[in-house]
Order: C-alpha cells, then sequence, then structure tokens
C-alpha cells in the first residue's frame, strides 16, 4: 500500500490526540503513513519530507503540533499539498497552538481544525480525496448521515427521561 495521507506529529506525545484521525482513516480504507517530526529539532528533515511527500503519493497532510505550533506551517512552506494543522492542547489551554497554526502569512495557508480535534483533520482530510473519488465520496456521505441519525436516536433517547417539571 502507498500512503495517500500523512499524519505528521511534533512529538509522540502527541500519538493520543492523534489517533482518532488514524483510526477514521483505516475505517475509511485510507492508506496513511504516522511519524514525528519537529519545525525545531529536525527542521532539515521536515523540509525533506514535505518537499518529497507528492511525489512519494502523498496528497493530504495532517500536521499537529503544540506550544509554537511551527510544524504545519513549515511544512506548508514547503509542499504544494494541502495540509490541515492539528493545534496540540500542551500549554496555555491550546491557545498559544492554535494561534500559532491558524495566523499564517498570505501564501502559506494551512487548513486548521480546533484544538485537539484530529478527527476533524481526517475528515476534512476524506473530503480533499473524495473529490476524485466516486466510492469514498458515498463512503464520506454516509458517515455523515449516522451523526445525523446519532442525535436523532440521541433526542430519543432524551424523551424518555422525565423530570417533574420536564414539557417534552
Amino acid at each position: 500500500m502507498i500512503p495517500v495521507v500523512s499524519i505528521i506529529m511534533g512529538s509522540t506525545s502527541d500519538l493520543k490526540v492523534m489517533e482518532k484521525a488514524a483510526e477514521l482513516l483505516n475505517d475509511f480504507k485510507i492508506p496513511f503513513e504516522i511519524n514525528a517530526l519537529s519545525a525545531h529539532r529536525t527542521p532539515l528533515e521536515v523540509e525533506d519530507f514535505a518537499k518529497k511527500a507528492s511525489g512519494r503519493g502523498i496528497r493530504v497532510i495532517i500536521a499537529a503540533a503544540g506550544m509554537a505550533a511551527h510544524l504545519p506551517g513549515v511544512i506548508a512552506a514547503s509542499t504544494a499539498l494541502p495540509v490541515i494543522g492539528v493545534p496540540i492542547g500542551a500549554s496555555l489551554g491550546g491557545m498559544d497552538a492554535l494561534l500559532a497554526i491558524v495566523q499564517m502569512p498570505p501564501g502559506i495557508p494551512v487548513a486548521t481544525v480546533g484544538i485537539n480535534a484530529s478527527l476533524n483533520a481526517a475528515i476534512l482530510a476524506v473530503q480533499f480525496l473524495a473529490q476524485e473519488d466516486a466510492d469514498l465520496q458515498k463512503k464520506l456521505i454516509v458517515y455523515k448521515e449516522g451523526l445525523k441519525d446519532k442525535i436523532i436516536r440521541a433526542n430519543e433517547e432524551l424523551k424518555e427521561i422525565k423530570f417533574d417539571y420536564k414539557t417534552n
């Protein structure tokens, strides 16, 4: 299998957050890779990875980082592939990472999801890939319908909860 999505994290301590992205990609049967690279500790390796990713078949990069969170931006600066940034809540409630990822200079965009929201990053990656894959588009529609059904079922369950002053 050749990976089409690359999950990159600044440290293996981010794996607990990034597992949700890996699980979703796995459920959708999308080949992916997971690696740790640091914009600050391994800058040459990050640049090399970003420049070679497309040639290896990667089509979307999900990059997670906490604190200064330069990894997604450094990757985006060296590739034309879409980069999805996942801010990790390592300090300051993750706001430092969120701002570092979302506030990119003109010409170097990074699609950014919420703090620790790796599942949303994976769904966004699937949406990018589904633009050219009708079967994947169908799976995505089924997945999203399942989200709607989950809420409908939750409301049915809430109807069964009784309180003296509950009106529904």
